[in-house]
């Protein structure tokens, strides 16, 4: 039986993080969240602040995977222009959400209400929803398969939050990881032919280079729990039998 694999991919917008301003943390937690929902993180694409560059990699991300989710320019300055592509991609017009108004009336009510520059964070492509966001009065927005998110990344997290459980996906992927001090080059052959016996299995192999010496850690990933225990306890075998000790959890 062949199982369903659920893909999403992320654009991360801005040019702060191009420039190196900024160095970007959601990758890693939008990656750990969709695992956990039964989705696979399938690709990453960033982009400056550029709307013909955003509707073209929206265009090309979302029509080849289940999700897609952006994050950063939805803030209130003039640049912040997500909004504004995301419903040029899609041929619809920007409205004022009338329940993202109420929220950020809520929010600035004692920091000094709602000018033009703030009423910017409740403009939505139209026939969007909203995603909560408890860290601040500007919600995300979901539309179709497309899930905007905020670009400072506990804010970001937030949202996820609010998404935890919503969408439809497959299995968790789990994963194990072991250590040795040992060159990768010099058990690729054994690496392959662990994941190759394993059908349903992928092997992950990350080099380092530390106290004068190499090694590398392997992540092994699954999502049957079984299948999962079985290749890892028949990798750390094969390597112990090939004189590399194993570090159980990695180095």
């Amino acid at each position: 039986m062949t199982v369903r694999t659920w893909t999403a991919a992320l654009l991360v917008i801005g040019d702060e993080i191009l420039s190196g301003r900024t160095q970007d943390r959601n990758v890693v937690q939008l990656a750990s969240w969709l695992n956990v929902q039964g989705i696979r993180l399938a690709e990453v694409r960033i982009v400056a602040d550029r709307q013909e560059a955003i509707v073209e990699a929206l265009d090309a991300l979302r029509s080849r995977n289940d999700y897609c989710f952006t994050t950063g320019g939805i803030g209130p300055t003039h640049d912040d222009i997500t909004v504004d592509a995301v419903a040029a991609a899609l041929g619809v017009p920007v409205v004022i959400h009338p329940e993202a108004q109420a929220m950020l009336e809520a929010h600035y009510a004692g920091r000094g209400g709602v000018n033009e520059a703030r009423l910017r964070m409740a403009r939505v492509p139209e026939g969007a929803t909203l995603i909560a966001n408890s860290q601040s009065g500007a919600p995300g927005i979901r539309i179709g398969n497309l899930f905007i998110l905020a670009g400072v990344p506990h804010i970001a997290a937030a949202m996820l939050d609010a998404l935890t459980g919503t969408l439809e996906g497959g299995l968790p992927v789990l994963s194990t990881t072991i250590g040795c001090w040992v060159g990768e080059s010099e058990v690729a052959d054994l690496l392959r032919e662990a994941e190759r016996a394993h059908a349903g299995v992928s092997i992950g192999s990350y080099p380092f280079f530390r106290e004068g010496r190499v090694g590398a850690n392997f992540v092994i990933r699954a999502t049957d729990r079984q299948l999962l225990d079985t290749c890892t306890g028949d990798l750390e075998a094969q390597l112990v039998a090939a004189g590399y000790p194993v570090v159980a959890g990695g180095i």
